[in-house]
């Protein structure tokens, strides 16, 4: 019994000595359970939403008025012409444009049937399910409001056209499968690089290193290179797997996708770095990755919309690489856009990377902590 007490004693003693370790430990499941349970939700609201109104009367304002106090479509942008709706879809700027035809008002005037139209980007499945199903609903209560008013119609008073794009059949593995290529890029770069930097340091094989002329960028460099191999070998496999087994289209570039990966690959890179850099053994370097991990799973978009979370939530998310990323795989694979569309993104990882990067350089010190 002595002997177990004396282990026990030993153990609280190193717990205390390693503070890092016991917040680490008690900190981050609270912070999380607070930031994941604000964040997620299922229930996809305040859709961005533009609107082409070429018919300018007041039953398309009537109409609009009826998407918009349904709640769940936030109208952003106003167009002037079918292509710009377009160009704000392929973009992502929005994700549901409405057009009321030159002739909507004579239709409900003549008590022929009023057509609108709902383009709804179906890459993102979940929100395009909310989008579709809600503007179908307004179509025929707004049509059952008209029936009941008036005797005698036979016709169906508006007509509301949903054509959803990029993913007409909701297929999810086309929504699914190149976001998880991000996912396991995150964790790869991410968890690997910190641990396998911790783990040299804890055995010693760091010493070598630090007794030749190298600088600490040429170090790092050194270090990422090999990193960066693998995640293109592990892009290249997902993909191949992704389009043989579950026939997911690539509409884009595979050219600019490899380009644009390369700053993704390198901000993920830069914070395993940075936590290899402030981790002291190999237990705190993988709660670092998985409290940056989680995050990146539930908070990018990858299995939630970022529609549905708070404003602030949001916000947060802005600052986790992979939610920049997932826009240009998606964008690329399903919409078959390009850089054109693409570059704020990229700028937003090139920013991270060499935040990352220089900090971990300036942090980096040739000897042994």
């Amino acid at each position: 019994m002595s002997r177990i007490l004396s282990i026990l004693h030993k153990e609280f003693l190193q717990m205390k000595r390693d503070r890092l370790t016991l917040g680490l430990i008690f900190m981050l499941p609270l912070v999380q359970l607070l930031l994941f349970g604000f964040a997620i939700q299922t229930e996809v609201k305040h859709i961005p939403t533009a609107v082409f109104d070429q018919s300018l009367s007041q039953d398309s304002r009537e109409m609009l008025d009826s998407f918009k106090n349904s709640g769940y479509f936030n109208i952003t942008n106003t167009a002037d012409s079918y292509q710009e709706v377009n160009k704000m879809i392929d973009s992502g700027e929005i994700q549901v444009g409405i057009i009321f035809p030159p002739d909507f008002a004579r239709s409900v005037a003549r008590g022929d049937t009023a057509a609108v139209q709902v383009l709804v980007d179906a890459s993102d499945s979940m929100v395009s399910a909310s989008a579709i199903s809600t503007a179908k609903t307004i179509g025929m209560l707004k049509s059952q409001k008209i029936v009941a008013q008036k005797a005698g119609i036979t016709n169906v008073p508006y007509d509301v056209e949903v054509r959803p794009w990029y993913n007409p059949n909701g297929i999810t593995a086309y929504y699914m499968v190149p976001a998880i290529l991000g996912i396991i890029v995150t964790m790869t770069m991410v968890m690997m690089t910190s641990m396998g930097i911790v783990r040299e340091r804890e055995r010693g094989t760091l010493e070598q290193l630090i007794v030749t002329p190298v600088k600490s960028y040429e170090l790092i460099v050194g270090k990422i290179i090999p990193y960066i191999a693998l995640g293109y070998l592990q892009i290249t496999v997902a993909l191949l797997v992704g389009t043989i087994i579950f026939d997911v289209p690539i509409r884009g570039s595979l050219l600019q996708l490899y380009l644009l990966t390369l700053f993704f690959i390198t901000a993920s890179l830069g914070i395993g770095i940075l936590i290899s850099n402030i981790a002291k053994n190999q237990m705190q370097a993988m709660q670092m990755s998985f409290f940056i991990l989680l995050p990146s799973i539930l908070l990018s978009g990858f299995m939630f919309p970022r529609e549905a979370m708070p404003q602030i939530i949001q916000y947060l998310s802005n600052i986790i690489p992979l939610t920049f990323y997932l826009t240009i795989i998606r964008g690329i694979v399903l919409k078959g856009i390009g850089l054109q569309y693409l570059y704020p993104q990229v700028i937003a990882l090139l920013i991270f990377t060499v935040i990352f990067l220089t900090i971990s350089i300036l942090k980096f010190k040739k000897k042994i902590a």
